[in-house]
């Protein structure tokens, strides 16, 4: 049924794009079935000119990079696809895959999967969307108390609900707007400052995580929550979610 899924998804696809794109993607498709995951990467990075929003195209080359050995660059593009469509199980799936290769868990100590699903359940545009919904319905079922003075608790249950959104949506975006990125190199190293003239206090594997917290010259500052580290990193060593 997957593959059958999989398949209808791929003709909506080419139907909705314009035909040099849907070239590109039969040419990427191609290349990709016959094991060429360099010339598969090439034409799905064409296909980011005109789908720049697409979360499968960043999954499809997530899924080269990983075949090709580059598990930071596989978990960014998979990072990039599920900030776009957070709900795709095989995107969570390949995300969580890429991020263990490198040392590192998708999901955070602690926290059960059912819940960091449901925490991701919509993406940020629909959230926003929702809270905006739920604010306007909460305004409008107010107004109709105040002159009727009728549906006084569906207004105080309509009250909750936007509250408890505009919370999800607030810790969302505290999650969202942090500067992420993923170690690219097989080995990056964290220094005391943006220099090679500091000493190297911490060595990172490949796929790792990295929040960026300032930017000097060709140096990121950044922390690597899983491991405790904060420190400074060659901008060339990770890539930018």
């Amino acid at each position: 049924m997957k593959h059958i899924a999989w398949a209808f998804l791929l003709l909506g696809l080419l139907s909705c794009l314009p035909a040099q794109a849907q070239d590109s993607l039969r040419k990427a498709e191609d290349a990709y079935r016959q094991g060429r995951y360099s010339a598969a990467l090439t034409e799905y990075e064409n296909l980011l000119r005109t789908s720049p929003n697409d979360p499968f195209v960043y999954y499809n080359i997530g899924n080269c990079y990983f075949k090709m050995g580059s598990k930071g660059l596989a978990a960014a593009n998979y990072y990039r696809a599920f900030k776009l469509n957070p709900r795709d199980n095989d995107i969570r799936h390949n995300l969580s895959l890429a991020l263990a290769a490198g040392g590192e868990k998708f999901v955070p100590s602690g926290v059960p999967e059912a819940l960091h699903k449901a925490f991701y359940g919509l993406s940020q545009r629909e959230l926003t969307g929702l809270t905006f919904l739920m604010f306007w319905i909460c305004c409008a079922i107010g107004c109709i108390w105040l002159l009727t003075r009728h549906f006084k608790y569906l207004w105080l249950f309509t009250c909750l609900c936007a509250l408890l959104t505009g919370c999800w949506y607030w810790a969302r975006a505290q999650q969202d707007n942090q500067s992420l990125a993923v170690v690219a190199l097989p080995t990056a190293e964290i220094r005391s400052g943006p220099g090679t003239n500091f000493p190297a206090s911490a060595g990172i594997a490949q796929g790792h995580l990295v929040t960026i917290e300032d930017q000097r010259d060709s140096w990121y500052e950044v922390i690597v929550k899983s491991q405790g580290i904060k420190g400074w990193i060659e901008q060339s060593a990770v890539e930018k979610i």
